[in-house]
């Protein structure tokens, strides 16, 4: 069965959660211009290669592409500037020394509207093996297959 999309989600980063293992995810908010949120509200947003990295206490989002918006003119900005993300200073302290154990880094799983705010849920994750990979495939299409029998079985 297809998953919904959420009528308010802008963005996903599904190789997100094929490449890692997500071992917490937690909402955050996101600084940003005028211009960036109407981009990000057309969709013209891409997660594909963004990571979160944690300097000075301040956690900011690198990689993460906003197109231009069209009408923007001088109000536009870099598009894959870095981006402040807005949480406590406890909870960036122990994002911190979750991060500083091997293999775990943040990674930002999607954009989405909350009372017309833009949010990111960040999540620490862990890096998967090929092996792991395959394994998550193998369980993805047995699902499918048990799914699509049902449905047959049952209409």
């Amino acid at each position: 069965m297809a998953r919904k999309k959420n009528e308010n989600s802008l963005a996903e980063n599904r190789k997100a959660r094929h490449d890692y293992f997500v071992e917490e995810a937690m909402e955050t908010g996101l600084v940003l211009v005028g211009t960036e949120v109407k981009s990000i509200r057309k969709g013209r947003v891409n997660l594909k290669e963004c990571y979160a990295d944690i300097s000075n206490g301040e956690i900011f989002i690198k990689g993460m592409h906003i197109s231009p918006y069209e009408q923007g003119n001088i109000f536009n900005v870099d598009p894959i500037r870095e981006r402040k993300l807005l949480l406590h200073k406890d909870q960036i302290k122990r994002l911190d020394g979750l991060v500083s154990q091997d293999g775990y880094t943040l990674i930002p799983l999607s954009l989405y509207l909350k009372e017309g705010k833009v949010k990111v849920a960040l999540g620490v994750c862990k890096g998967k093996k090929n092996y792991d990979k395959r394994d998550s495939m193998l369980e993805k299409d047995a699902k499918r297959n048990i799914d699509r029998a049902m449905k047959e079985k049952y209409q």
